[in-house]
């Protein structure tokens, strides 16, 4: 046992979140490696059991977890980002996730053994595939754009509805199982129900008129919406339980369709608090199951019930709904397949599973192992054949790590030429169209608009690309623009090239703000486009034990800029002030090179060509 609560509570924090390191350090799903953290550290080794612990407070820190988690998810529910994928997104977010529901329902309670009020609430709370699974998966796999925007649009569609479903199913499955049925607690319900919607509503609009009309200064943005997030779930789940989830679901949607500057910052201090809630409550959860509740997830039934639900009810749900639309057959079997259940599945089960015991129906009992074997396997499941199957099925998108520049210009076309002769996807954006004559005469991948409107974001994907460099000849708008992406991208993938000026230095607030500078500080992007002018060109060096990279270094002109390296694996490694790879013998260096390197080896060729046939 831990010394004391407060000890815990760190013990928690660092567990979940080195669990989350680890998953991204070994590219593990991270799902998984917090389950197994959970379980040495509470039933399987004894040191710590928080719902115990907690005591009256364990509900209310998992109700504000799932509440703050919800509404993260509907946050990113902007329908604008629908158009083109509304008939397959459509169909599987109604028709599919009512199949589903159903087929879920009859599965638990003719496999798993429960009764027919507590298997059709499960069952809609399993139709959920999160977005804090789906999105980790998706870019772990590569895929391509159409079945990647369908999942993540599933996931992030469906997540409030399962947990919506559960809600209204327990109402009226309540209403119907009872000895005396009181139909003006249904309906008082459904009138909650409204109110909740209309709460939630006025609470996005309220905090959305207040951001812009600047009544909220910006330091107290994230903290106010979090505070509005707990009262919008507190007020409506105190008038009518469970009401809540449906209010900061409306919240959420509605905050993520006004338009407001201000949500993209927001979403990313919502993000970072729903890591560290979803690190801290997995923990909590799997810390807090019993042995026999783990023992009972290898029994028949359970093991029955979750391979039926991944081989059955899932492919069959996606199949049928999808009748009638233009999704391919490799389409339709892997989105069949890929159905990850999350947190929001296990937080929402558990916060039943109260509920239910407390109404009197006793085999709720099993629903935090049923939904604990489910989460497990599919998590387990999906995340380790997603890339296979995807590449089976010829939906991924094969070759290297995929690079988006900012700006087009003379060099910024030459590089991606060179990457693409790399086998490596890379697509220039610009907002003129007249700078990306170059890229249109040089056969590069292109996407006219603006990188920091709204619409690029909906029309852009962005999946195939894993680092992101900022050339424009702007370079307080290269800052802004590594400092924008630079959450969803990471910190050592996104590059901007330097704003040194040989003449007056270098900016030092542009160059120490967000990105790492690309290739060396003193060379400039009008530096790199001067050397083409000059005739510099691209050169490919490949090392070996006897080329050594030593060796290669000396020998090179000084006026050569190292570019980036290709490890045999194929992974990309650019060149930075910050790059801390010595390259080994199989790399491959590219550089941009003075043109007399080029010319003494045509020499040199044609020298020999000449000595060979005087030789004859």
């Amino acid at each position: 046992m831990v010394p004391s609560l407060l000890f815990e509570i760190m013990l928690i924090g660092l567990l979940g979140i080195g669990s989350q390191w680890l998953a991204w350090r070994y590219r593990l799903p991270a799902i998984v490696v917090m389950s197994i953290t959970g379980l040495l550290i509470g039933p399987i080794l004894g040191f710590i059991n928080p719902e115990e612990d907690f005591g009256s407070l364990y509900s209310p820190i998992i109700s504000v977890a799932v509440a703050i988690i919800l509404f993260e998810g509907s946050l990113n529910l902007n329908f604008k980002e629908l158009r083109g994928l509304g008939r397959p997104v459509f169909r599987i977010s109604t028709v599919g996730a009512f199949i589903a529901w159903i087929l879920g329902s009859l599965t638990a309670h003719y496999i798993a053994g429960l009764s027919w009020a507590v298997a059709f609430i499960i069952g809609g709370l399993f139709i959920v595939t999160g977005p804090t699974v789906i999105m980790p998966l998706l870019r772990q796999s590569k895929l391509k754009p159409r079945p990647a925007k369908i999942l993540k649009w599933e996931g992030i569609i469906v997540d409030p509805i399962g947990a919506l479903l559960a809600v209204f199913a327990f109402e009226i499955i309540a209403f119907l199982t009872a000895n005396d049925p009181d139909g003006t607690k249904l309906i008082m319900f459904f009138i909650a129900s409204i109110f909740a919607a209309i709460f939630g509503w006025l609470c996005g609009r309220g905090i959305g008129w207040m951001f812009e009309t600047g009544h909220i200064p910006e330091f107290l943005k994230s903290p106010s919406v979090f505070i509005v997030v707990i009262l919008c779930f507190t007020i409506p789940d105190t008038i009518v339980h469970e009401t809540g989830l449906l209010s900061v679901t409306a919240m959420g949607m509605t905050l993520a369709n006004m338009g407001i500057s201000s949500v993209a910052d927001m979403r990313h201090f919502k993000e970072n608090i729903t890591v560290l809630l979803i690190s801290a409550i997995f923990i909590m959860l799997t810390a807090s199951l019993q042995v026999e509740t783990l023992l009972q997830i290898f029994s028949p039934r359970i093991i029955g019930y979750v391979l039926l639900m991944m081989l059955a009810v899932r492919p069959l749900s996606i199949f049928l709904s999808t009748i009638g639309t233009n999704l391919t057959t490799n389409e339709k079997l892997l989105v069949g397949w890929i159905a990850p259940r999350g947190i929001v599945a296990l937080t929402v089960s558990s916060y039943f599973a109260g509920i239910l015991l407390d109404a009197g129906y006793e085999d709720a009992s099993i629903l935090t192992t049923l939904t604990f074997g489910l989460v497990f396997f599919t998590v387990l499941a999906h995340g380790f054949s997603i890339r296979w199957m995807a590449k089976k099925l010829h939906l991924s998108m094969e070759g290297r790590p995929g690079t988006l520049i900012v700006g087009s210009n003379r060099f910024t076309v030459e590089l991606a030429k060179s990457l693409t002769k790399s086998n490596a996807p890379v697509i220039i954006v610009d907002s003129s169209w007249e700078r990306l004559r170059c890229a249109r005469e040089g056969g590069v991948p292109f996407y006219h608009g603006e990188m920091l409107s709204e619409q690029t974001e909906y029309h852009l994907d962005t999946i195939p690309y894993e680092y992101m460099i900022a050339a424009t000849d702007d370079h307080a708008y290269n800052a802004l623009i590594c400092t924008t992406f630079m959450p969803e991208y990471g910190r050592t993938n996104v590059f901007k090239i330097s704003p040194y000026d040989q003449m007056n230095g270098g900016d030092e607030m542009v160059s120490k703000v967000a990105g790492r500078l690309l290739f060396r500080q003193d060379v400039t992007i009008e530096d790199l486009n001067a050397m083409l002018e000059a005739g510099f060109v691209f050169r490919r060096t490949t090392l070996t034990s006897q080329f050594t990279y030593a060796q290669y270094k000396k020998e090179k002109d000084e006026a050569t800029v190292f570019l980036y390296l290709i490890k045999p694996s194929g992974q990309i490694k650019f060149y930075s002030e910050a790059m801390r790879t010595v390259p080994d013998s199989g790399d491959v260096i590219v550089s941009i090179t003075p043109p007399s390197k080029e010319i003494a080896k045509i020499k040199a060729k044609l020298e020999n060509q000449r000595n060979g046939n005087g030789n004859e």
